[in-house]
């Protein structure tokens, strides 16, 4: 039987993760974001980072040797290993300024308009993240950028798809489910 394992990925607020969560509903697979494995659950979130063992181990025993699933966010840098099992690769691209958009209004819903408002608990690091994803498209900043994704996706041996990210949510579900099919 065929596997079907997905990857998405793309710049932070390209609308990889909505794109993960609707194609593995439409799919009926399991879901996973890479941020799950990256981050360590703390209060308030996204402040420890795993050891890139940990984080594959994790990983291991919750679903990659499962035959089906889909996985959204970067492993650039540290997924090497997890590169053979991908059967399908999603790249999304969106400009800047609409996934900083997307971006502020996240950390809104998160985190509350008042928490990441100037003099709000959250002001300062959602500052600063906004900042660092400014620069995906220029490379200026360390991490994760387009060109350094672009590298990535030239070595994966499975099919690449590139979409651009400010198109309809369904509409790119039902290309990826057609390409599935081919």
């Amino acid at each position: 039987m065929k596997t079907c394992r997905i990857h998405i990925m793309g710049a932070s607020g390209a609308g990889v993760t909505s794109l993960g969560r609707a194609l593995a509903d439409a799919l009926a697979l399991s879901h996973h974001d890479a941020d799950d494995y990256f981050w360590r659950p703390t209060t308030p979130p996204y402040r420890e980072m795993r050891e890139v063992a940990d984080r594959l181990r994790l990983m291991r025993e919750v679903f990659l040797d499962r035959a089906d699933w889909v996985l959204s966010g970067s492993l650039d840098g540290w997924g090497d290993s997890l590169i053979p099992l991908f059967d399908l690769a999603v790249f999304l691209h969106t400009p800047t300024p609409i996934r900083l958009q997307r971006l502020r209004a996240r950390e809104a819903r998160r985190f509350g308009t008042d928490a990441i408002a100037p003099g709000g608990w959250r002001h300062q690091e959602t500052e600063e993240f906004i900042e660092w994803a400014s620069h995906y498209d220029d490379g200026s900043r360390e991490g994760r950028n387009f060109e350094r994704h672009q590298a990535w996706l030239a070595a994966l041996p499975c099919r690449v798809l590139r979409f651009d990210g400010t198109r309809p949510l369904p509409d790119l579900v039902k290309e990826v489910c057609v390409a599935i099919t081919r």
